[in-house]
């Protein structure tokens, strides 16, 4: 008798590691991504705590949000921005699954179930925010 399949899970799709993908380590006050630079990865928390910020030109910093466990980093590279609009800090040591945009761009529309999870978890930021 054949195994029961199990549903395809997104969450677990944008957190295991695998082709395109793997677990990177970061020490508390590390940068995952900076202001400015190129908008080429979506990051999924694996553990830990991240700070989001952005830098006015006048230097003034503003905390946009405190991420943490399964919330994702970097989801400016979804909405077609070509540099990053905030940076991202770790706060505490944590691992985080990078999503380089050749590896996942294509599985991202909004039809798909891995495009309709990362919609969800960014709405909800948008209201935490």
């Amino acid at each position: 008798m054949a195994k029961p399949r199990r549903a395809f899970s997104p969450k677990i799709f944008l957190t295991t590691v695998g082709p395109g993908r793997k677990m990177m380590c970061f020490s508390r006050g590390q940068t995952l991504s900076a202001q400015g630079d190129a908008a080429d990865a979506l990051f999924v928390i694996q553990n830990g705590r991240v700070k989001l910020r952005v830098k006015s030109r006048a230097g003034r910093e503003a905390i946009l949000a405190i991420l943490s466990d399964a919330d994702l980093v970097g989801n400016d590279c979804l909405a077609g921005q070509s540099r990053r609009i905030a940076s991202a800090i770790a706060l505490t040591e944590c691992n985080c699954t990078p999503n380089y945009e050749a590896s996942h761009k294509a599985r991202f529309d909004t039809a798909s179930e891995v495009g309709k999870y990362v919609l969800g978890v960014c709405v909800g930021k948008e209201h935490r925010i």
